[in-house]
């Protein structure tokens, strides 16, 4: 005994095709805290959610972030271009004029730059730039720095730092 049945190509295609669903918000104010503690403020003219494989959170027209310490006053600032936030991994991916400044003015610049809201940490392999009271670091591999920039470590670095008398940074 012999069955047979006969599909037709769209409904095939209808069924087994790929679907991203998405979501689009425009101007949005986002706030990020832990433990009942402020810890960042979030803003972009759009912002699109989208469920794929990995589910992300893409910004990409603009992003600035204001970071805050642990008594709620700002401590850095961060702007870019472009944003990605992978909500599994709890990292952003930010390119296109990545620029970090602290309440200080120590400023860092990348072309792209990773942060990792578990670890507070800001890291990238790509060419990178630290202005500070006294110095002017470039990295031309790379490096990992704090959130808040009170500890920067280039991979490959030059550039210029003040010293003291003993040797030491001032």
């Amino acid at each position: 005994m012999l069955y047979s049945c006969e599909n037709d190509v769209k409904t095939v295609e209808d069924y087994t095709k790929k679907v991203i669903m998405q979501e689009e918000a425009i101007n949005v104010e986002s706030y990020m805290s832990q433990d009942g503690i402020m810890k960042a403020k979030l803003t972009a003219p759009l912002m699109l959610r989208v469920f794929a494989d990995t589910v992300y959170v893409e910004f990409p027209k603009k992003l600035h972030v204001d970071f805050y310490n642990d008594s709620t006053k700002i401590e850095t600032r961060l702007d870019c271009m472009y944003g990605k936030y992978f909500e599994n991994l709890n990292k952003v991916y930010l390119r296109d004029s990545v620029v970090v400044i602290t309440t200080k003015g120590d400023t860092l610049k990348s072309p792209d730059l990773w942060w990792d809201q578990n670890t507070k940490l800001f890291y990238t392999d790509k060419y990178a730039i630290y202005h500070g009271i006294g110095k002017n670091i470039y990295g031309g591999k790379g490096l990992v720095a704090t959130q808040d920039l009170t500890s920067v470590i280039f991979n490959d670095p030059t550039g210029t730092v003040e010293v003291s008398e003993n040797g030491f940074p001032k």
